[in-house]
């Protein structure tokens, strides 16, 4: 068996946001958002396009979206490239959806709820051990929640989940070892496959069940990403010895390698050059 990327757009995609995904996302929304507590019993999977409400506001598209049944609304985003003002887009994808429930004439006691749900593939928050971390709006010095708490920010940074297969605990174990691992084996694990929307989940993924067609498309996806990441790892690169060459003259090579993230050994073919 092998198994589609879940990290793509299109097959995340598929795999939580088809007509066949509701028990699937329920599952996963309630190991990753309410910490495997069966708080989801029902949900609605709809549009996740975020058409503008007014004239040069500007378009978004998401890649899931979900109403619960307390009319709370649920936007996933999975994100593999670290891209410019990422952070910034994740707001203005909660604050757009939240702003645009209201109808003309609606006053804001009809709006519901927003939590965003953004899963990475590198890592957000540099300066934290969190596999999953999540924000709410709080008074700066007392931590006093704001009375109307209505948008919450959930990230999960994959990079940072490392358990192995034989130490799957969790509902959020298994989903984060699918998300991360799925396309890498060929056979479901049975500490996983016990969980039918799992099962199910890993069906979806499976390539014997998709046309060439959308294998294809899946691929060229997959392309787009290895080059976009192998042109982020060269800037990077370039951009640190750039830094190694100017402090060449000012600190030794150990100092310097820890400051770029280069080897000793680079330091040192540079200093020779």
């Amino acid at each position: 068996m092998t198994f589609i990327n879940p990290k793509t757009d299109y097959a995340f995609k598929r795999i939580f946001g088809s007509s066949e995904s509701k028990d699937i996302l329920i599952s996963f929304l309630n190991a990753i958002i309410y910490e495997g507590n069966p708080t989801i019993e029902d949900l609605e999977i709809i549009d996740p396009n975020l058409p503008p409400t007014v004239e040069g506001l500007k378009d978004s598209s998401l890649d899931v979206k979900a109403k619960l049944t307390d009319g709370t609304l649920v936007i996933i985003e999975m994100q593999v490239l670290n891209v410019e003002s990422f952070g910034q887009r994740i707001l203005y994808n909660a604050a757009k959806t939240y702003a645009s429930q209201l109808q003309k004439g609606q006053g804001y006691r009809m709006l519901r709820p927003v939590i965003a749900l953004t899963i990475t593939d590198f890592e957000m928050f540099k300066n934290s051990n969190n596999l999953i971390s999540r924000f709410v709006y709080k008074e700066e010095i007392s931590n006093l929640p704001y009375p109307d708490n209505d948008l919450k920010l959930v990230f999960v940074e994959l990079p940072k989940f490392t358990k192995t297969v034989d130490r799957l605990e969790t509902l959020a174990d298994k989903w984060l070892y699918f998300m991360k691992y799925a396309v890498t084996i060929t056979e479901i694990p049975p500490v996983m496959d016990s969980v039918p929307e799992i099962h199910q989940a890993f069906d979806i993924a499976d390539r014997v069940n998709l046309s060439p067609e959308e294998i294809a498309n899946i691929e060229r996806q997959e392309m787009f990403i290895y080059d976009q990441q192998g042109t982020i790892i060269k800037a990077v690169k370039e951009s640190n010895m750039a830094i190694a060459r100017q402090l060449l003259d000012r600190l030794d090579d150990a100092t310097i390698a820890q400051i770029t993230g280069l080897s000793v050994e680079y330091v040192q073919n540079l200093r020779s050059r």
